[in-house]
């Protein structure tokens, strides 16, 4: 195949260009990173050993934390090593790499999480007929569809991006190789590649978020009716921490991606697109696990700090 690109690596502008700035980046980013990194797999490892926790619900957080662990270790690494020796550059083959597995891992995240919601709505709505539902099978069904889904659309993508002509200006105005981004870069015909993230990025986002709302109603609903008040405290905590990460997952990316006025590269952007690359795959593991005893226990139980723990 004849190649279009005449740029062999691009240039990331990053965050800040004031040296000071950039240290205060790279030392909260790798704190970060570090805790996230460390909270996940820690979540894995203490759902994995501790056998009163292999059930659908603490089977999809580990692939949750999974995906979190892989989602944040696209972007955050990468930055770091520019940060340390204080260049900015990206070959082209990493570049379309970066993107691929940030639109993969990215999709499958948003799909796992309308799933756990599912989960969730037949647990509560459901209890008499979970355990016959909630089979294995469905369970890995449920966790291999996302995963198949959103490598097929990231691949799509990439096949795209990679007919684009990039000629002279090789500048990202962003931490990591964005999709659209890229596009904007592009000194070719791009009207495909708009219409491609719309057609596949919106249904990946909207779809799933739509089903996690209809599952949360009857949940609602049903808590709602439980008699006792430390019941229903408990039950709408537990839901409250799952819908405090659809909101700041969803309401980030849709206000990034989806948004006409988004020029995908401003200051306001770029936070927003830290939030849902970096802070929300680093608060899960703690919003999930310090609402939830049983994994409490299990992993006090797996630091060998389970005299400590207090049910």
């Amino acid at each position: 195949m004849q190649n279009h690109t005449r740029i062999l690596e691009f240039l990331f502008l990053g965050l800040s260009d004031d040296p000071e700035q950039q240290q205060f980046f790279f030392r909260l980013f790798l704190g970060m990173y570090l805790i996230g990194t460390l909270g996940n797999l820690l979540t894995i490892l203490a759902i994995g050993f501790d056998s009163r926790l292999h059930s659908p619900m603490y089977f999809f957080l580990s692939n949750l934390s999974f995906l979190d662990l892989c989602f944040t270790s696209t972007t955050v690494p990468k930055m770091l090593v520019n940060y340390l020796l204080e260049s900015n550059a990206i070959s082209y083959p990493e570049c379309l790499a970066q993107m691929y597995f940030i639109n993969a891992f990215g999709a499958s995240d948003s799909i796992l999480l309308s799933t756990m919601a599912y989960d969730r709505y037949l647990a509560v709505c459901y209890p008499l007929h979970y355990g016959t539902v909630m089979t294995s099978h469905l369970c890995a069904l449920l966790v291999a569809v996302p995963w198949v889904f959103a490598h097929l659309i990231a691949m799509v993508h990439s096949i795209f991006i990679d007919q684009l002509s990039f000629c002279t200006n090789n500048k990202i105005p962003h931490f990591f190789c964005d999709i659209n981004t890229l596009i904007k870069l592009s000194c070719s015909d791009t009207h495909i590649n708009e219409m491609l993230v719309l057609f596949l990025g919106g249904p990946v986002v909207l779809i799933p978020f739509i089903c996690i709302v209809i599952s949360y109603t009857p949940i609602v609903s049903a808590v709602w009716k439980v008699p006792s008040v430390q019941g229903k405290w408990k039950a709408f905590s537990t839901c409250g921490s799952h819908l405090s990460v659809v909101t700041l997952f969803y309401g980030t990316v849709i206000g990034v991606y989806f948004n006409p006025t988004s020029t995908h590269t401003s200051h306001k952007d770029m936070i927003a697109t830290v939030m849902y690359t970096v802070v929300t795959p680093t608060l899960n593991p703690f919003i999930y696990s310090l609402r939830n005893n049983d994994l409490k226990g299990a992993l006090w139980k797996l630091l060998g700090l389970k005299r400590f723990f207090k049910r």
